[in-house]
């Protein structure tokens, strides 16, 4: 892979980790009660909270053990068990922290390291397909985060503000490095 496309796409999968996904999950717990944080629609289903701490482990095991090199330290099911006792800013710290590590990892990442085999969670993948992976990952489970927020409060985000002609425009600019004021 060309060194200029690599990068390319090393930067924006930093910015939809950390640029865009991370403040939406961040905007939709701050509308959350600690109850509704641990709300499950059934049994079957996992809470807002229990999404975000699952998003914690699954990019601190892909990237920062599994490319990164440092050590594996997920409790996966522990993830999952969860049914409250954590509150939304500490879930919060611990995707923000596991964010931030990754894309420390994916700034010192090339072209090559994109290329080579790893082994994580005992899939044989390269680098582009760990990446490729959670941040698709971590898309999905935006999703249903937003979604909880919004079945518990009735109300949107307000990700979006109108310009003239009825188009919508995201209220920040997603950059690698976070998100930026218009």
């Amino acid at each position: 892979m060309p060194a200029d496309l690599a990068q390319a796409f090393l930067d924006q999968s930093r910015t939809y980790l950390r640029g865009d996904y991370r403040p939406r999950i961040e905007r939709a717990l701050a509308t959350l009660s600690d109850e509704d944080l641990w709300w499950r629609p059934n049994a079957a289903s996992n809470s807002a909270g229990n999404l975000v701490l699952h998003l914690a482990g699954n990019v601190r095991q892909w990237i920062v053990a599994g490319l990164g090199g440092a050590p594996d330290v997920r409790e996966r099911d522990a993830e999952f068990a969860a049914t409250g006792g954590v509150a939304a800013a500490e879930c919060l710290a611990r995707l923000r922290a596991s964010v931030d590590d990754a894309c420390a990892i994916l700034e010192r990442l090339d072209a090559e390291a994109l290329a080579r085999q790893y082994i994580i969670q005992a899939h044989d993948v390269t680098g582009m397909e760990a990446v490729y992976h959670v941040v698709e990952h971590f898309g999905m489970h935006t999703g249903q985060i937003l979604w909880i927020a919004k079945a518990r409060t009735g109300a949107g985000l307000g990700f979006y503000a109108e310009r003239p002609g009825g188009l919508a425009k995201l209220t920040w600019t997603p950059t690698p490095d976070g998100p930026e004021a218009p």
